[in-house]
């Protein structure tokens, strides 16, 4: 079964590499001084990662914020299990998943965070998912990397950087708690 699985798998060709480690962290610090700038601090705060890459955004944002501010942020996960339907869009719809995230959400300013935004559809699955754990005085939407190609009219309030992508192309954030990794890279499915 696992020969008929890697035939299956769509061949990827490296076509570049985007950001570097060092390009994501100096994003990262921008994205953190914005969100304390839109928010006028951190008092009322909740960061909240869907997992997987969503959640280690999450929590070096939250540890940032917290140098700038001197407060501490409560950082969470949101758990959303699926299919990633960014490689064909024949795949399976997002299902949520119960789980605690790990604090109150309820009159929070909650800032939700996820790698890569592209269709919209994980986006809408997590505020499905956030508003079953409460209701949030407000959300807003980090991303490392908006890549175009919207089917749900969802826009980020925070961006790590746009970068168009052909329907061909996928964006891989690789992060070192994830991936033992740290860079963004651009690939295309090869024929």
């Amino acid at each position: 079964m696992s020969e008929q699985v890697e035939k299956d798998k769509p061949k990827l060709r490296l076509k570049g590499r985007l950001m570097s480690a060092s390009e994501i962290e100096r994003t990262l610090v921008r994205l953190a001084h914005e969100i304390v700038e839109k928010n006028d601090g951190a008092a009322n705060l909740g960061l909240v990662g869907i997992k997987r890459r969503g959640v280690p955004i999450a929590q070096r944002i939250g540890r940032l914020i917290e140098k700038i501010e001197k407060v501490q942020v409560q950082t969470g996960v949101l758990d959303i299990s699926f299919y990633r339907d960014d490689l064909s869009t024949s795949g399976a719809r997002p299902t949520v998943t119960d789980g605690a995230i790990g604090f109150d959400v309820t009159g929070r300013d909650i800032v939700l965070m996820d790698d890569v935004l592209y269709t919209g559809r994980t986006i809408r699955a997590a505020l499905d998912a956030l508003f079953d754990h409460g209701r949030p005085k407000s959300v807003q939407l980090l991303v490392l990397i908006d890549r175009g190609h919207r089917e749900l009219p969802i826009q980020a309030t925070y961006t790590g950087r746009t970068i168009p992508t052909s329907s061909r192309e996928i964006i891989e954030v690789k992060l070192r708690e994830v991936d033992e990794d740290e860079q963004v890279l651009l690939v295309e499915v090869a024929e």
